[in-house]
């Protein structure tokens, strides 16, 4: 979680970082970073409970505590590390030169998960694809080299700068991530996760490297 934050307290654009736990580790490093502690309630640390419902008690306590507008929301996951300052200010320089966007979000490119490389199991327990290939638009080249069909990105969700109305408006963003809004910019990375599994640190210890840190022991 020191990688977002310290990402964070160095953007240029950014005015005041908040930490929303339950956690008093999670707060005692929040506390070394200055910065603020939002005591997230029991309903949402949950594994059922989801991000954007933290984002929303989040956003709802600092503009309750602010008391004035807020113009844009720099949203961090702490398991998702591959974050720069640079990527936060060039996100709020975005939004700001276009306020018909809803959000500036980080994406990396993915072409070996791309959708008609997905299988599921089907009912006999064999595999099928995922998605039915005549959903597919027609002429799309789909065949076992992984970038025939075009770039594929993936919201990585290690940046999403986002304008309060898709907080306080989540039914109407796209699925899976609605507090991303409908009108969402790329910005563009290479090797963006949250982390899930132990196999995935030595890809973000990777990244960590190529961009200049030493990942801790």
């Amino acid at each position: 979680m020191e990688y977002p934050l310290l990402a964070a307290l160095n953007a240029k654009s950014v005015d005041e970082v908040y930490v929303s736990t339950d956690s008093q580790k999670i707060k005692e490093v929040a506390k070394k970073y200055r910065s603020f502690v939002i005591d997230r309630p029991a309903y949402l640390c949950t594994k059922e409970a989801l991000g954007e419902d933290a984002y929303l008690h989040g956003y709802r306590h600092i503009k309750d505590g602010l008391k004035k507008d807020i113009e844009l929301v720099v949203l961090l996951f702490c398991n998702a590390p591959c974050v720069l300052p640079a990527q936060i200010d060039e996100a709020i320089e975005v939004l700001r030169k276009n306020p018909e966007y809803d959000s500036a979000v980080t994406v990396s490119r993915y072409n070996m998960y791309s959708p008609v490389r997905a299988r599921r199991v089907g009912p006999d327990g064999l595999l099928q694809p995922f998605i039915p290939f005549e959903n597919y638009p027609k002429g799309m080249t789909i065949n076992c080299d992984r970038d025939a069909q075009g770039d594929v990105y993936f919201a990585d969700v290690c940046l999403s700068v986002v304008r309060p109305r898709c907080l306080e408006n989540l039914e109407n963003g796209i699925l899976p991530q609605k507090w991303m809004g409908r009108k969402i910019y790329p910005i563009k990375q290479w090797g963006g996760l949250d982390v899930d599994y132990e196999w995935q640190l030595p890809q973000v210890e990777f990244w960590l490297r190529k961009n200049g840190f030493a990942p801790a022991e």
